[in-house]
């Protein structure tokens, strides 16, 4: 399977959690717990959850 994004400018400059999922390789459940936990920073539009680019890749350089 390959992915779609070769490099972070590729990514959308917002994401759902549902595009997060194979970004990050993980499941459902685990992306919700990042975000939820405040891990990974998001942006609330009445019930919708949006991530911006900017904190998945600061959570990913945070990771190392």
């Amino acid at each position: 399977m390959e992915t779609k994004y070769h490099s972070y400018d590729d990514l959308p400059t917002v994401m759902t959690v549902e595009d997060l999922m194979p970004i990050l390789h993980i499941g459902r459940n685990s992306a919700y717990a990042l975000v939820h936990s405040g891990k990974i920073k998001c942006v609330r539009i009445g019930k919708q959850i949006r991530i911006p680019r900017d904190a998945l890749i600061a959570f990913l350089e945070d990771t190392h």
